[in-house]
C-alpha cells in the first residue's frame, strides 16, 4: 500500500495539508521526527480540520526508527536533484513517497538510501515547489499508476 513519509516537517500548515489529502484518499502516513512544530499546533490543526479521525499517521522518533519499519517497500525520494521525472517514474503499489524538510530537505545519505530519486519537472528559472503541492502531483500520479480508479463511492 503507497504511504508518504513526512522526514523532519518544519511548517505545520503543510503537513496538516499533506495529511488531510492522504485521509482524503486512503494513505497512511509516516511522521519521522524531529519536527519543527508540535503536533498540537494550532496551525496544523487548522490545516488538518476534522480530517484526523480518517487518517493512518505513525510517528518515529527518528529515521532510524522508521527504517525498521519498513520491509520490502521501495523508499521514493521526492527532491530537486531528482534523476528520474516525475512523469518518467514508475510507481509500485508499496512505494513510500519520502518528503524532506522545507528548509532543508534530507541529508546525504537519505539520499543516498532511497531506491528512486524523482524531481518534478519545472522551468529552469525557479527554486521549488511547495512541499504540499509537490506530495499532491506525486501521490496523483502514483495513486494513477498503481490503483486509483477516479470512482467515486
Amino acid at each position: 500500500m503507497l504511504r508518504i513519509a513526512l522526514y523532519q516537517p518544519d511548517i505545520p500548515q503543510n503537513t496538516g495539508t499533506i495529511l488531510r489529502m492522504a485521509s482524503c484518499m486512503d494513505v497512511a502516513v509516516d511522521i519521522i521526527e524531529p519536527s519543527g512544530f508540535q503536533l498540537g499546533d494550532s496551525r496544523f490543526r487548522r490545516a488538518l480540520m476534522d480530517y484526523a479521525d480518517h487518517l493512518d499517521m505513525t510517528r518515529h522518533a527518528s529515521w532510524n526508527a522508521f527504517l525498521e519499519t519498513i520491509d520490502s517497500s521501495r523508499l521514493v525520494l521526492l527532491t530537486t536533484s531528482g534523476q528520474t521525472s516525475l512523469y518518467n517514474a514508475e510507481f509500485r503499489q508499496n512505494d513510500i513517497l519520502v518528503m524532506g524538510r522545507e528548509s532543508a530537505g534530507v541529508p546525504d545519505d537519505l539520499h543516498q538510501r532511497a531506491d528512486l530519486r524523482v524531481m518534478v519537472p519545472m522551468t529552469s528559472d525557479v527554486r521549488s515547489l511547495n512541499v504540499a503541492v509537490a506530495a499532491a502531483m506525486a501521490l496523483g500520479e502514483a495513486l494513477r499508476q498503481t490503483r486509483f480508479t477516479g470512482e467515486m463511492p
